[in-house]
């Protein structure tokens, strides 16, 4: 397994050590052992996925503390573009955001600690989407960020309309009015 540090503190990129032959490939995409070594601490108490279409854009979204949830993300199928956005106040990358294609051709993963917004844009006909939280989805603690807030400059590389945005997803308060507590 190789880490990439991404220039943001805790938000690393892991690309698995895939062994593939004519049968196809194989690869440990998690084990808590092998984090712990390399110290990532992370006990992922839930599991999620979701499939979409070219052209959804999902996000930005993020629990307050302390229902705060890291999160490590990668795609089964299809290709997406996979935002997240520095959301600590005390940090010297506050409210910076951070982009990588992620894909099942290219395997790899991204860990995203408490504090982030995490959102993703599909750029494949469809995508299948998965990833491990620390923490249990919370209602209560649920909160977002507009997507296409001009102050983060976010480029989703989905022409604007050709975007599929949820009703939900397109009220959310723009970055300088989001409640937030990290």
């Amino acid at each position: 397994m190789n880490i990439i540090e991404t220039g943001i503190e805790g938000l690393l990129i892991i690309e698995p050590k895939v062994f593939e032959d004519s049968r196809g490939y194989f690869f440990e995409s998690y084990n808590r052992d092998k984090w712990n070594e390399l110290d990532i601490n992370q006990d992922f108490v839930q599991d999620n996925q979701s499939k979409s279409s070219y052209g959804v854009v999902r996000g930005l979204h993020y629990q307050l503390a302390p229902h705060a949830q890291s999160k490590m993300v990668r795609v089964l199928y299809g290709e997406v573009l996979d935002v997240a956005v520095d959301l600590r106040k005390d940090s010297p990358t506050f409210k910076q955001s951070f982009s990588i294609f992620l894909s099942d051709q290219n395997k790899r993963q991204l860990l995203i600690p408490k504090g982030f917004a995490h959102g993703f844009a599909v750029l494949s006909e469809e995508a299948v989407f998965y990833y491990k939280c620390d923490e249990l989805y919370n209602t209560s603690a649920e909160r977002g960020i507009l997507y296409n807030d001009t102050s983060l400059d976010i480029d989703w590389m989905i022409p604007e309309k050709k975007r599929i945005i949820s009703d939900k997803d397109m009220i959310l308060p723009e970055f300088d009015k989001a409640e937030m507590n990290f």
